[in-house]
């Protein structure tokens, strides 16, 4: 289980929340641009850290202020997928997706097996060397989403990974990310600010609006009890 309590002060109002969400399932943070919902997932990773609050999953403790624990990112068990790739320009795709395992020093036997697998997963084997202004948008998110599954995971974190895509693209990958979270069993906490998807990848969805949770529930109540306007 993720337990997640969080309360901080942020530049244009104050986030406060607490939630829970399920092992092997995915949990949606769903609201509004600048609802706060990229910052709870900073938070999580460890690269923002609030004034107080608590961050557990599976009983180890990541963050607390109160017992002054604070686990850093690169400690964290936790993948991490940008809205905007931010894949390296000057790496191939498989050194992209062998980052982060080679800064674990893993043996170059494990880091071969390990992008070769991410990039199965993801139907983008046999693109290894070739750079990202090569790949087109789908392809490049398809990586970032490759890099962060190589490390295995325990969390995986998404913010709006289907945000940058054109329509056609996004239809693709939106299949494609619903099919390797389902494989995978992973446990995953997902940013959108679309609906219907929130409604397709949740199991689980949090409506924030500045901060707050407003409303949380199964699809199900969502639809058929709307409390925001947002959702209804």
């Amino acid at each position: 289980m993720l337990n997640v309590a969080l309360d901080t002060h942020l530049d244009s109002f104050h986030l406060s929340l607490s939630f829970s969400a399920q092992v092997g399932k995915t949990t949606v943070l769903l609201g509004e641009s600048g609802a706060g919902k990229s910052t709870v997932l900073r938070l999580l990773a460890g690269l923002l850290h609030p004034q107080q609050g608590h961050i557990s999953f599976e009983g180890t403790i990541y963050f607390d202020s109160e017992q002054r624990i604070i686990v850093p990112p690169q400690e964290r068990p936790f993948g991490y997928v940008f809205q905007d790739y931010v894949l390296f320009p000057h790496l191939n795709v498989f050194e992209n997706v062998a980052f982060g395992l080679r800064a674990q020093h893993l043996s170059r036997q494990v880091v071969r097996q390990r992008v070769a697998e991410a990039l199965e997963q993801v139907h983008m084997a046999g693109f290894e060397l070739r750079r990202p202004m090569q790949l087109s948008g789908g392809q490049q998110q398809r990586v970032a989403i490759a890099r962060a599954l190589a490390l295995h995971p325990q969390l995986l974190l998404l913010d709006e990974p289907l945000a940058a895509l054109d329509v056609q693209t996004r239809r693709e990958v939106r299949q494609e990310l619903r099919r390797i979270l389902i494989e995978t069993g992973i446990t995953t906490v997902m940013v959108t600010h679309q609906y219907l998807e929130a409604l397709l990848f949740g199991e689980h969805i949090l409506v924030l609006d500045h901060g707050s949770v407003i409303q949380q529930g199964g699809q199900r109540e969502l639809r058929e009890y709307p409390r925001s306007s947002y959702i209804a």
